[in-house]
């Protein structure tokens, strides 16, 4: 008799598994980062760029790891971000995701471009649902978008700052990637998932539809007029800089995301947790500040909570966890990072995470 398949025991072992299982154009589209991966590389390099200061003599007995989103109390301080089409990994797709992060305790950030439509996913939601905007070129479609999620019970409006045209991500071009057949763009019509699956040498389906249809001449009225359409909170992702951050406290948003689009857009860009102090220091609490890229350990998150983000979000390893094992693995994946982030504080001397400042890190010196 065969020994059933052990259950990975980290997120690269995830990855690893999920490699094998799926098809390599779509493992190339949700790996990838844009031009030559910098990025991409950066944002998990910047982890390794800080030690932790562990304090010892503490009662770790119990650690706490629920802290409160826009008035909403989770168990943990893990997010799902937004990722399109997981119906690639999976039938199931965002419905699995979205079961696995409520079970948890956990928040899942939804795709405006997800594979199953936004009501599929809210009625299978047992937890905090937050839905992700794109600003198209015709103002109605985005708006149509937003009412809906505000109907099926999402609780804020989380919009994409950083995509005004797509970056060059090299791989989707090298294998001409388009969509298959079985995964559509579930909240658009068949228009739309036609330039989504096309598929041509040198060309990708993804981006030539972003082309025509994302505004790229999107500004700061942008956020003004989101807020005008919708009573739910508005967080913006994609901000790197302090600047950015003055500019959207200025503008009354609810938060900001520290993203870099998983590498995916400006490439050679500053990574997120690089870039977390300083949207930290200028925030100054007056918007929630999350954080998301490269996040693979238990530690890594500690790091981002150190420097100052309320929340993370995951992105790729969700992935590997629905190719892997559907809503189980997703489930098992955020459960592994979960049990980490509470061994880590309780190795550092920190049993809660108001207990985290940036005194438990200090600067690699080689």
């Amino acid at each position: 008799m065969t020994a059933p398949a052990a259950r990975p025991l980290c997120l690269d072992a995830y990855e690893h598994q999920a490699r094998a299982r799926l098809p390599a154009d779509v493992f190339d589209y949700v790996f990838g980062g844009s031009d030559d991966e910098c990025s991409l590389r950066d944002s998990r390099r910047a982890f390794d760029a800080w030690w932790l200061r562990p304090g010892v003599l503490v009662d770790v007995a119990r650690c706490d790891t629920s802290v409160e989103l826009l008035g909403t109390r989770l168990s943990h301080p893990l997010g799902v971000a937004p990722m399109a089409y997981q119906a690639l990994a999976h039938p199931d797709g965002e419905v699995a995701t979205a079961r696995a992060a409520g079970a948890l305790g956990g928040l899942m950030v939804v795709s405006t471009m997800a594979s199953r439509t936004l009501e599929d996913v809210a009625a299978a939601a047992t937890g905090p649902l937050w839905f992700q905007v794109y600003c198209f070129r015709e103002r109605a479609v985005t708006t149509a978008l937003i009412r809906r999620a505000e109907a099926a019970g999402y609780q804020a409006l989380v919009l994409t700052v950083d995509a005004p045209r797509l970056g060059r991500r090299m791989r989707d071009l090298r294998s001409g990637f388009g969509l298959p057949a079985h995964v559509r763009a579930a909240n658009f019509d068949a228009g739309v998932n036609a330039a989504l699956g096309a598929r041509a040498s040198g060309e990708s389906g993804i981006a030539s539809h972003a082309s025509r249809d994302f505004d790229p001449s999107l500004t700061w009225e942008a956020v003004e007029w989101v807020r005008s359409v919708s009573k739910l909170p508005v967080l913006l992702k994609g901000v790197l800089t302090a600047e950015d951050t003055a500019r959207a406290v200025a503008a009354g948003v609810d938060g900001v995301i520290v993203s870099n689009h998983g590498g995916r857009q400006l490439d050679g860009a500053i990574p997120p947790l690089e870039a977390l102090p300083e949207v930290v220091a200028t925030a100054k609490g007056r918007c929630e500040v999350l954080m998301d890229g490269g996040i693979r350990r238990g530690t890594d998150v500690l790091k981002a909570l150190a420097l100052g983000a309320k929340a993370v979000l995951v992105g790729r390893p969700v992935y590997w966890g629905l190719a892997t094992g559907g809503e189980e693995g997703v489930g098992h994946l955020l459960s592994l990072l979960r049990e980490e982030l509470e061994l880590a504080l309780a190795l550092a001397g920190r049993p809660s995470l108001p207990s985290l400042d940036a005194s438990v890190l200090r600067r690699r010196t080689f």
